[in-house]
């Protein structure tokens, strides 16, 4: 047994409530609400997490506003949680009423709001546990499963995580919509340097590049004037109100296209994102149950138009 190893394992035996406190601070955002998750008092939850710093030698956590764990405060995070999720896989083989377990995914916003809940509904309808979603970009969501945040993400990166699994899903379509009436008024002769120059944009948030490379992929300059909202639905409602063009998954917004309330407007052009599955390599009858709904949900919705 390697040291890093060992030294995870002797903490697990004989500091489990320090690891458990640790964990809540930075789940919770502070130590008031750490302790009412804890049912122990706010001083309780400090002592634990002090008596579990003395035993690493090392700050685990950043006492900034909301509490960050360190380096090492995430590797004990992650692994705390993975012993947790095994521990409620053999207690469901060895009671029937056992507590359910809460699986945390990080997702990006686009997939929350189309396939995700498909993907989940086999596990909610059982229900087999319970969901805690945590909403990032697509190119972000890698770094909740790293710190050990969640047990899994939908990323756009197909490069494997130490201790997980990764598995390619498919392709995400996203088409530049607007209404006809927007198109009139600011592309009548076209997508041009000159058009996109001072027509108002939308983008998610300040990470989202996709408009970045939208642009690019149509030879034009990324510097445009642009609204921010950071809300799947709301930013396709933006839209439809007619105060703005972006990028949308196809599969969002496939009726108003039929219907002619948005258009597209280079037709044929869609700028496809890949992604991928990651999770941790812990084999239960709830983490298989995942990544089956997860695989599955995205045969069935990913590429289609």
């Amino acid at each position: 047994m390697n040291d890093v190893h060992k030294s995870f394992t002797e903490l697990i035996m004989w500091d489990y409530r320090g690891l458990a406190a640790l964990t809540a601070i930075v789940e919770e955002g502070n130590f008031e609400r750490a302790a009412m998750a804890l049912s122990i008092s706010q001083p309780a939850v400090s002592h634990r997490l002090r008596a579990l710093e003395q035993w690493a030698g090392e700050l685990l956590v950043i006492r900034s506003q909301p509490p960050q764990a360190t380096l090492r405060g995430q590797q004990l995070i992650a692994h705390f949680r993975q012993v947790q999720l095994l521990e409620s896989g053999m207690e469901a083989q060895l009671q029937a009423h056992t507590p359910m377990p809460q699986l945390a995914i990080a997702v990006n916003a686009d997939s929350a709001a189309t396939w995700l809940l498909d993907a989940l509904a086999p596990l909610l309808n059982a229900p087999a546990c319970l969901i805690d979603i945590r909403i990032d970009d697509q190119e972000e969501t890698l770094r909740h499963l790293r710190e050990g945040q969640v047990i899994g993400c939908i990323t756009s990166s197909g490069d494997a995580v130490a201790g997980t699994t990764v598995e390619a899903l498919g392709n995400m379509a996203y088409l530049c919509v607007a209404t006809p009436a927007f198109v009139q008024r600011w592309f009548a002769d076209g997508v041009t340097a000159s058009a996109t120059a001072v027509a108002p944009a939308l983008v998610y948030n300040r990470s989202d590049r996709l408009h970045e490379r939208y642009l690019r992929q149509a030879g034009l300059p990324p510097g445009v004037p642009k609204n921010y909202f950071p809300s799947a639905e709301g930013f396709v409602s933006f839209i439809k109100a007619g105060h703005g063009y972006g990028m949308v998954p196809a599969i969002q917004v496939r009726h108003e296209l039929e219907a002619g309330t948005l258009v597209e407007l280079t037709p044929r052009e869609a700028l496809d994102v890949p992604l991928y599955w990651h999770q941790w390599n812990i084999q239960t009858l709830t983490t298989r149950a995942l990544r089956t709904a997860i695989v599955e949900a995205a045969q069935r919705w990913l590429g289609r138009h």
